[in-house]
């Protein structure tokens, strides 16, 4: 079994996951041909995905390490990206059984109606696959304690995306019936609560709510997606101390990559909605009416207009916090794909409000810049120990420096994870069953009333 489920894994998101939309468009009634175009379409957007993200980090990874030399910016974690925590994440005991095993929480807590959501965003499984697999190796290679971290940010991870489904669905246009079950996405939810709960609370900040409709109003050709990152290109090529054709050209990159996700994400909206529409249906007719939400990856909506602009700000912003901050020692260049993904939870609370998600954005982010160096021995030690054992090179950590991603590393939920059972050990246990035994039942009595009032 545990070849089987490391060979899907292998197979990647634009193989693995047109596959199983057509088997679950076949096993909810629908058509072979409707389910098979369903699939592809989902596949075909991890493809475009994977392409722009491509020419995000390939073509800017050069000059933003020309920077770091130039102006001595020399910190000690690499970053390593998202295929580091991946190749980590299930080349060990514990990822390579990850997917059945969460599979089988997901169903106990639906029967016990402790979640509304089925997480079928497979690919996205690699996230809890990677904090079981550093609670792993941090704790004497321990299964136990690596299936336990794992679960227990999966369970919290399903419980908030229950509870964050109804203010997402109204947000973002014909996302009806699904929820985001990605622990770095829900990891920023907190942030955008608390850091707007006290915005709404200074004096005349209301007056500051530009959307980024409203920055294309006030700034005309200048507040686009496009032209905005034409200008963030170029500008880091002038700071990389290139000439005016790189330059230009790195300008023309950037503003390609703004242009090209929102045209991407809409392929995978086209074919997941075929197939939320129809698990609907069979939902209303074996659930008794009852509400269950689809979960789905965060590529759906990554390619808002405000999520485009205040990450292109974060970008240049991030890096000077990087290099500022005392006790920080992690450069984000591999990651900074990743900063799309910050923002899908962060819009509904800010209401699209540029000025408040930039100023969500930079907090979370400067926290999770302290979060993955903290989290830094112990990815290193993972990374250390399954190139050895895989000689797989995403996993390869150049020499005189410890290993480091964004990409969950610097998640909320990951860092508390991790602290609980590095630091705290039993009583960190004992702090996250406590927790998770709390959000499991807020939720299930917060279903049933759901029910109840449906009902009446």
């Amino acid at each position: 079994m545990e070849q089987v489920f490391s060979y899907i894994i292998n197979l990647g998101a634009s193989v693995m996951m047109p596959i199983l939309f057509t088997v679950i468009g076949l096993c909810i009634g629908m058509k072979f041909g409707k389910s098979l175009k369903s699939g592809l379409y989902v596949g075909v957007g991890f493809v475009g995905l994977g392409i722009v993200t491509a020419l995000l980090t390939g073509n800017f990874s050069g000059p933003l390490n020309s920077i770091s030399q130039l102006y001595d910016l020399q910190l000690g974690v690499f970053d390593m990206g998202w295929p580091a925590a991946a190749a980590v994440a299930y080349n060990t005991a514990v990822g390579a059984l990850i997917i059945p095993i969460l599979l089988g929480v997901n169903f106990l807590m639906l029967i016990t109606k402790t979640t509304s959501t089925v997480n079928i965003d497979l690919w996205n499984y690699w996230h809890f696959a990677f904090i079981g697999a550093v609670a792993y190796f941090v704790t004497g290679e321990s299964l136990t304690w690596g299936y336990f971290a794992a679960i227990v940010c999966y369970i919290n991870t399903l419980v908030m995306a229950d509870l964050t489904a109804s203010r997402f669905q109204s947000y973002y246009e014909g996302m009806e019936g699904i929820s985001i079950p990605q622990p770095f996405c829900q990891s920023f939810t907190p942030f955008a609560i608390g850091i707007g709960w006290l915005l709404d609370r200074i004096p005349g900040f209301s007056r500051l709510d530009i959307d980024a409709e409203g920055l294309k109003k006030k700034f005309g050709v200048l507040g686009e997606p496009l032209v905005l990152g034409v200008i963030v290109g170029a500008l880091i090529g002038a700071f990389a101390q290139y000439d005016i054709k790189k330059i230009l050209f790195l300008g023309v990159t950037m503003g390609a990559v703004m242009e090209l996700i929102p045209r991407i994400t809409r392929l995978f909206i086209d074919g997941l909605m075929p197939i939320s529409e129809k698990t609907q249906e069979v939902v209303r007719k074996r659930f008794n009416g009852r509400k269950i939400y689809i979960g789905m990856s965060p590529a759906l909506v990554i390619g808002h207009p405000t999520t485009l602009v205040v990450s292109l700000f974060l970008i240049p912003v991030t890096l000077g916090m990087a290099v500022l901050l005392p006790g920080n020692e992690f450069l984000p260049l591999a990651s900074l794909a990743g900063m799309f993904y910050v923002f899908v939870m962060v819009l509904p609370y800010t209401r699209g409000n540029v000025v408040g998600s930039f100023i969500v954005g930079l907090v979370a982010l400067i926290a999770g810049l302290y979060f993955v160096t903290d989290m830094a021995p112990a990815f290193t030690q993972a990374a250390h120990t399954v190139f050895e054992q895989t000689g797989d090179n995403s996993a390869k950590i150049p020499e005189g420096f410890e290993a480091g991603a964004l990409d969950f590393a610097g998640s909320l939920f990951g860092w508390v994870t991790y602290k609980c059972v590095n630091s705290l050990q039993y009583i960190g246990m004992g702090l996250l069953v406590c927790l998770t035994a709390a959000m499991m039942l807020y939720n299930r009595k917060r279903i049933i009333s759901q029910e109840k009032q449906a009902k009446q």
